[in-house]
Order: C-alpha cells, then sequence, then structure tokens
C-alpha cells in the first residue's frame, strides 16, 4: 500500500517536472521567434520610411537642380566693350548724368534721371527712406549691374568703356552687408592690397576704429570663420572698411556701412577717415543723419528720383523730404 502510493506521488511528480520542462521549452521558442519577427519588421519599417523620404527629396532636388542650371546657364549683363580704355589719368572724379535703372521685367524704374557730381576731395552723401533707391544707385558706380538710362562716368569715361580691372582697382567698396572670407585678420586685408606691410595694416586697422578688438583676438593671424561669423556685424563691418582702406583707391563708396555702430565709434571712425580719404572721391550711403550731417553736399532719394541737394543746413531750411528724415532721429535743437 505504502508502496502504491510512493509510486503514484513519485509519478505525478515526474509528471510535472516534464510539464514545466516543455513550458519553458516553447516559452524559448516563442520569445526567439517574436524577436526575428520584429526585426524583421523594423526593417521592413526603415525602408519604408526612406523610400517616402526618397519620394519627398527627389522632386526638391529636382526644383533646385533646374533652379541652379538656371544661374549657371544665364549670361552676364555685364561684359567687358571691345577695345576698353585701360587707364585712368585723372583722380577719381565721379559723374552720373540722367541715370536710369529698371530692374529685367520690371513695370517701373527704380531709378529715374538721376545726376550729380562727386569731385575728390569731397564727401557726397546719399539719404533717403527706405526702398528708395540708394544701394541699386551705388552698385551702378562699380557695375554690379549696369544703368539702363544715361551713364555713370568716372574721369570722363564711361565705366562701361573701362577695362573692368581698371574700374575695380580706382574704387573702393564696402557694402552693406561686408563679407569676410576664411582664413586671418590679414590675408582678408590684403585681398585690398597682396602688398601690404604688417604695418599698415596695423595704421588702417587704427583708422577703422579695429585695432583694439583684433588684438584681443590675437593679432593679425586670428583667425577669421567664412562669412565672418566669428565677429561681431559691427566688426565685420570695421575690418571691411579697413580692407577698403588698405586698397587706397580714388573713390570711397560706403553703403550704410556704419549702422551697426554705436554713435561713439561712428564719430570716431569718421574723424579718422578724414586725413585718409582727404584726396579722394567720398560717397556715402547712410540712414542715420548724425552719419552724413557733416558731408560737403547731401543728395536726397525720394522714389527712386533726387528731390533735393545741398549741405544740411539748406536742405534743412528748404526741402521737406529731408526735413522729416531728420526729425525722425533728432530733435529740432539738436538738427540745428
Amino acid at each position: 500500500m505504502r508502496l502504491t502510493v510512493l509510486g503514484r506521488l513519485l509519478g505525478a511528480q515526474a509528471f510535472s517536472s516534464v510539464g514545466t520542462s516543455i513550458s519553458t521549452v516553447a516559452l524559448v521558442v516563442m520569445v526567439g521567434q517574436l524577436t526575428a519577427f520584429l526585426s524583421y519588421l523594423m526593417q521592413i519599417l526603415i525602408s519604408v520610411m526612406m523610400a517616402v523620404m526618397m519620394f519627398m527629396l527627389v522632386p526638391r532636388a529636382e526644383v533646385s537642380a533646374g533652379r541652379i542650371t538656371e544661374v549657371l546657364d544665364t549670361a552676364s549683363t555685364v561684359v567687358p566693350t571691345t577695345g576698353p580704355v585701360a587707364a585712368l589719368t585723372g583722380r577719381g572724379h565721379l559723374e552720373l548724368r540722367d541715370v536710369g535703372f529698371r530692374y529685367p521685367g520690371a513695370a517701373d524704374p527704380v531709378l529715374r534721371g538721376i545726376s550729380f557730381v562727386a569731385a575728390p576731395g569731397e564727401t557726397t552723401a546719399i539719404i533717403g527712406s527706405t526702398g528708395s533707391g540708394k544701394t541699386t544707385l551705388l552698385n551702378t558706380v562699380p557695375r554690379l549691374f549696369d544703368v539702363t538710362d544715361g551713364s555713370v562716368l568716372v574721369d570722363g569715361v564711361d565705366v562701361r568703356d573701362l577695362e573692368l580691372d581698371t574700374l575695380w582697382g580706382t574704387i573702393g567698396l564696402v557694402p552693406q552687408k561686408p563679407y569676410l572670407f576664411s582664413g586671418t585678420v590679414a590675408s582678408n586685408l590684403r585681398y585690398g592690397n597682396p602688398d601690404a606691410t604688417d604695418d599698415e595694416l596695423w595704421r588702417f586697422l587704427e583708422v577703422a576704429q579695429a585695432a583694439d578688438f583684433v588684438r584681443e583676438m590675437g593679432g593679425l593671424d586670428s583667425e577669421i570663420t567664412q562669412g565672418g561669423t566669428n565677429v561681431s556685424g559691427g566688426q565685420r563691418q570695421r575690418l571691411a572698411i579697413a580692407r577698403a582702406l588698405v586698397r587706397q583707391p580714388e573713390i570711397y563708396l560706403f553703403d550704410d556701412s556704419f549702422s551697426a555702430l554705436d554713435f561713439a565709434t561712428d564719430a570716431a571712425l569718421r574723424a579718422a577717415l578724414v586725413p585718409e580719404t582727404r584726396d579722394a572721391t567720398v560717397v556715402v550711403v547712410a540712414q542715420r543723419v548724425s552719419t552724413i550731417r557733416h558731408a560737403d553736399r547731401i543728395v536726397v532719394l525720394d522714389d527712386g528720383e533726387v528731390v533735393g541737394a545741398g549741405t544740411h543746413a539748406e536742405l534743412m531750411a528748404g526741402n521737406e523730404t529731408y526735413r522729416e528724415i531728420v526729425l525722425s532721429q533728432v530733435t529740432e535743437e539738436e538738427a540745428a
């Protein structure tokens, strides 16, 4: 009796052990299958996502390639004339005669009938509201684009008849948004004159009020990133001004290149520029009245036309457009 009961107990225990083992094996097999299934599913999903991204990116790439090809295939409108003038005999006398400009396909011209003279040893300022055509006007001088009416003359020669290297060698342009190239401070400044010495570079940095921050950066060998992104907007402007000074051109074109400077730096820079540009023709485009109020001649633009020209005092007395611009920035007492 006891043996029979023991046998039954041992048999039940053995059966239970075998059942547990079978369940464990079945569970292991199911986990492995599930893992493989999920892995394959993820590969399928990733492939589907990549295919969807390709469907999205291919049309964009096609449109972008078309635009790039269109730009590369566009012929330049600024081309040297046959038998250009290779040398100038004057000192940078600049004259605009009845200048007009219309962008291709535009209904209305940007500039209409603009005439004025900028002589060596004088500072000519151009001021006007946003969109009045100041930058467009300035860009016609170095032939960033050609005028559609009238003519721009340097030393009596139409810029379209000048050899491009001769024209660009006569002009020092500081654009509204100056661009610096990857390299060092010295390499950027020597774009103006590859033969400039270190002493000359430091002298022009002092004039441009840039010497202090260049010393803090580590000197002339300090690194400049592409576009000058490792310096501030005001520092970029001052380095661009120094680069133009290194060239020592006959004509300086400053396109609102003092806008990022504080008033004290602006005043110090303008005062330091006077002896360096005394014999040159200086044309300044500005929004800030304090920058141009002491100019020898101020040209007021409004909607692409000259609506006044004269000194600060003359325009304050007789030009309503100029008065509005001035009084929007300073009081009547400060303007006087």
